[in-house]
């Protein structure tokens, strides 16, 4: 941005930095078992100055009241920015809108279909397909086992087109005592990918 110098007569162009802006990420659920890995995801981010914005899908609401004692307006209070799955409108729907990523945690095979196909019918898909086509970093956290040859093929087609997958497979040499070792670990691998560091497990 360029403001101008008028004094002793001349015009001199002054040039001025703007502000640095907050890292953008998107966090979205679906409807895959784990939705305590999205939720503790969105909880890492707040101790960094991000900017998360959040997507629940239908199924990642009845998936997250199913498996833990977390309720959908207190996960959304976690984030920045909430938004409706339907909301195709909204600011992360555009590539002009800049984010630095997206993580997709956990990723349903259905998803992960429908981004691979390129299919953007829902804001989930949607921001996925910006982030690839805008060349941004994508994260999908798969879950699903044993994995069909049309799962492998979905996979191995993202990943040529730029994704990372990343299934969140237990480390058993971190010698976890709880559950909670194997979550903070998944999400740590997760977050060393957008170079943050929880410090949550050991390397």
């Amino acid at each position: 941005m360029d403001i101008f110098n008028t004094q002793a007569g001349r015009t001199t162009p002054i040039e001025v930095t703007p502000a640095p802006r907050r890292r953008r990420i998107i966090v979205a659920l679906t409807g895959a078992t784990g939705s305590i890995l999205g939720i503790r995801t969105s909880i890492a981010l707040r101790r960094f100055n991000i900017e998360p914005h959040l997507i629940i899908s239908r199924w990642a609401e009845a998936t997250v009241k199913y498996e833990t004692d977390y309720t959908i307006p207190n996960i959304r209070a976690l984030a920045d920015h909430a938004y409706s799955i339907h909301d195709m409108s909204a600011p992360i729907a555009s590539g002009s809108f800049r984010v630095d990523g997206t993580i997709v945690v956990p990723c349903s095979m259905k998803t992960l279909a429908a981004i691979n196909a390129g299919i953007c019918d829902d804001l989930i898909s949607r921001a996925a397909d910006v982030v690839l086509k805008e060349r941004r970093k994508l994260v999908l956290a798969v879950r699903e086992t044993p994995l069909s040859s049309i799962h492998l093929q979905n996979m191995l087609s993202v990943t040529q087109a730029g994704a990372i997958i990343f299934p969140p497979v237990p480390a058993f040499y971190i010698k976890p005592s709880c559950i909670d070792d194997l979550v903070d670990h998944s999400i740590g691998r997760i977050l060393d990918l957008f170079d943050l560091n929880t410090g949550d497990f050991e390397r």
